[in-house]
């Protein structure tokens, strides 16, 4: 009977490589199933020193399950006490797998979701709100907190990150400013032609408020405003021959390529003028004031879009007005050597009419004393009648070398016009008008000039030796002087008589006879001149001087 048992036994018994199969199959189930969902919960039971504790109360209770199947096996009967056993046994375990269950889903799987959200908020990524902690089990509170103070990071870094670029975009703009500042103040020191300069920084004052157009204005010393370029909508830069001459606008404004702000309605005046205009709803004007000494030298006009730079942009409307004061200064600067020159000019004029009226002037005057004491001895003696017209006609020659030289003198002595050329040439010819019985009149072409002192001042004396010849030579009785704006930065003058005229070419560096003729085409060649005279008998002679600006 037991060796049958024992037969039977073994016969029922696996081999050793099908255990050793059964072994390795069930480890690496249970790798796998470890490492797709448990691990995260038994690493935290395993730090809290709980893993082994459950491991070992489930061994036993498997253990004690085990044995007592054995035992109502091999007793082949099923007492009351057994089965309460079995059940107590079962009960025990099935509880056991329920609280791990339970554990597993209340408190291990948030502890660990927990976990990571904790060290994904250390590391500085916010949890998205799009996919909040999930609150569950004994955590619930503490998830809505997390969830909560995970807002409130998003908040602080998104906002951090705004402040961030806003502070960078600020510190760009101040880098930008001060670099515009530093060329402003080098171009002040460096630039010799104002009106370049202004041009220039309208482009930049353009660019930074991101203006549709922009306008520059000069106010003279006589309170009158000169427009000196601006930008049209197609950023067309336009100086001030450019514009000449200048639209007036149904309203009685002016109306140049860049002012595009309209007070009245805007269609209409966009059908009028050809040209597209905006309203006071579209478009503001920011004005930039030069300023010196309190004193508004000019201004900027910049159109730009609503709700323009006045909202919110002070620092913008600061570093503008900063740029406009420093070219404040240099239009004074500029204004300040052009008189500074002008006086010199004056000065040394000044100075050398005393020499002349203190050396040539009384050589001449005392001549025609002697002159005269001369002809009193003649007339007293019997001489020729010959040496009577000799001394007579000196005589008449000193006195008209002493008029001229008092004529020089007070040429000298009368400084230019301040208001510029066109005026000084209007007094020039009223003035011989008055002198002589010669009827003269002037004809200028164009408002002002942008001539620098220097060719105002050669212009002016060529001017003035060409009707002192007429006077003296001409025998005109009408005598016309034009002025013409040719071309931008260059000028016709032109001084035309109807006298006796003379043939040929003018005769050139001839001294003594024809030392003026000599000085004019010396005086524009200074000024980078061309001079040319034209003269026919009995046609008059004809003077023109071609000049460009320096400017």
């Amino acid at each position: 009977m037991q060796a049958e048992q024992k037969t039977t036994s073994n016969e029922s018994l696996p081999g050793p490589g099908e255990v050793s199969g059964s072994l390795h199959r069930w480890l690496t189930w249970l790798e796998s199933f470890i490492d797709r969902k448990h691990w995260p919960s038994l690493r935290i039971l395993f730090t809290g020193n709980l893993l082994l504790p459950i491991l070992f109360l489930g061994l036993s209770l498997t253990v004690s399950l085990g044995a007592v199947l054995f035992l109502i096996g091999e007793t082949g009967g099923r007492s009351s006490l057994q089965v309460v056993l079995l059940l107590g046994v079962a009960f025990a375990l099935f509880s056991l797998v329920l609280v791990l269950i339970r554990l597993r889903s209340q408190l291990l799987r948030p502890l660990s979701s927990l976990e990571q959200t904790v060290n994904q908020v250390c590391q500085g990524e916010p949890v998205s709100s799009k996919k909040p902690f999930e609150p569950s089990g004994v955590l619930s509170g503490m998830a809505r907190d997390i969830d909560s103070l995970s807002e409130e990071l998003t908040d602080i870094y998104e906002d951090m990150e705004v402040r961030v670029a806003r502070q960078t975009l600020r510190l760009a703009q101040k880098t930008t400013n001060l670099r515009v500042l530093y060329d402003v103040a080098a171009g002040i020191n460096q630039s010799e032609n104002l009106d370049e300069l202004l041009l220039e920084y309208m482009g930049i004052f353009k660019r930074m408020v991101n203006a549709r157009s922009a306008t520059v204005h000069l106010v003279l010393p006589d309170d009158k405003v000169r427009q000196v370029g601006c930008i049209d909508l197609d950023g067309r830069l336009y100086n001030e021959q450019q514009l000449l001459p200048i639209k007036l606008c149904q309203c009685g404004i002016t109306l140049s390529p860049g002012d595009i702000l309209c007070n009245q309605n805007p269609k209409l005046c966009t059908q009028r003028n050809g040209r597209r205009m905006f309203g006071a709803d579209e478009v503001e004007r920011v004005s930039v004031p030069m300023w010196y000494h309190g004193d508004v030298l000019g201004f900027y006009h910049l159109y730009v879009d609503r709700p323009g730079i006045y909202d919110g942009r002070e620092d913008v409307l600061d570093i503008l007005n900063t740029i406009g004061s420093h070219l404040g200064m240099a239009v004074a600067k500029q204004r300040s050597d052009s008189e500074a020159r002008r006086l010199s000019i004056v000065e040394e004029r000044t100075s050398l009419a005393h020499e002349l009226h203190d050396s040539l002037a009384q050589t001449l005057a005392s001549l025609r004393f002697q002159v005269r004491m001369l002809e009193e001895t003649l007339q007293n003696e019997s001489v020729s009648m010959t040496a009577e017209q000799e001394a007579r006609r000196i005589h008449n020659g000193l006195d008209e070398a002493h008029d001229e030289l008092r004529e020089l003198i007070n040429s000298f002595r009368a400084p230019m016009d301040q208001r510029g050329l066109i005026p000084a040439l209007g007094k020039l010819v009223e003035r011989f008008n008055q002198e002589t019985s010669i009827h003269a009149f002037f004809q200028p072409d164009c408002l002002k000039t942008d001539l620098d002192t220097t060719q105002e001042m050669q212009a002016l004396r060529i001017v003035q030796e060409s009707l002192a010849n007429i006077r003296k030579h001409a025998n005109a009785h009408t005598v016309r002087v034009l002025l013409r704006c040719r071309s931008p930065g260059q000028y016709l003058i032109l001084v035309e008589d109807d006298g006796v005229g003379f043939e040929g070419a003018a005769p050139k560096g001839n001294p003594g006879e024809h030392i003026g003729l000599s000085i004019m085409e010396e005086r524009a060649r200074r000024v980078d001149g061309e001079l040319s005279i034209e003269s026919e008998p009995g046609e008059g002679t004809r003077v023109e001087l071609v000049i460009r600006s320096a400017k």
